[in-house]
């Protein structure tokens, strides 16, 4: 009995050997050929992943000058950025935005309502709606959503809500108050 329990062995020992040698085959033929030049995936980890920013540039440009002068919020639509100017033209604050679907028209507007939290247009739960225009028949303003993520907005959905980070939501929320004038500019 020895001899056939040792054959069994030694032919499932031959069999896993060469199950694992297909395998490694298999992994090493669609491995990139110059792992370096692989893309670096981020590690997992335990804390749920936080969505990144807009990308910011290194170094923003100045305001708009076609911008006007005075207290404002500066909106440009091809930069999809916002300027917070204060007293005496001074910039305080400039961050990048995800733009709506719909489009303020360039212009000179006011803050008409403000709310501190909704449901927006897009059905995400959002904070510090700062509302300025209507284009279209579709609100625009300035938010934040709740959980912090900044997807691009679905194409085929008129959208109006022009979304940033928290803390840049923060900030227009305390700049922006009802009659703050808003310029967008191209």
């Amino acid at each position: 009995m020895a001899r056939s329990s040792s054959g069994i062995v030694a032919g499932l020992t031959a069999a896993a050997l060469a199950a694992v040698g297909f395998l490694g085959y298999q992994a090493s033929a669609s491995a990139p050929a110059h792992p370096a030049a692989a893309t670096k995936q981020p590690a997992a980890s335990a804390a749920p992943s936080q969505p990144a920013a807009p990308q910011e540039p290194a170094k923003p440009g100045p305001v708009p000058a076609d911008s006007g002068k005075g207290v404002r919020v500066v909106y440009s639509l091809s930069q999809k950025r916002i300027w917070l100017v204060g007293d005496a033209g001074v910039e305080t604050k400039t961050f990048a935005v995800v733009p709506s679907t719909v489009h303020p028209k360039t212009g000179s507007y006011s803050v008409d309502t403000r709310q501190g939290s909704v449901v927006g247009s897009d059905g995400a739960a959002v904070e510090h709606i700062v509302r300025f225009a209507t284009t279209d028949g579709v609100v625009i303003g300035f938010s934040a959503r709740k959980d912090g993520a900044l997807p691009e907005p679905d194409p085929t959905k008129k959208t109006g809500g022009i979304r940033m980070a928290r803390a840049d939501g923060d900030a227009v929320w305390n700049f922006a108050t009802i009659g703050t004038r808003v310029v967008v500019v191209p």
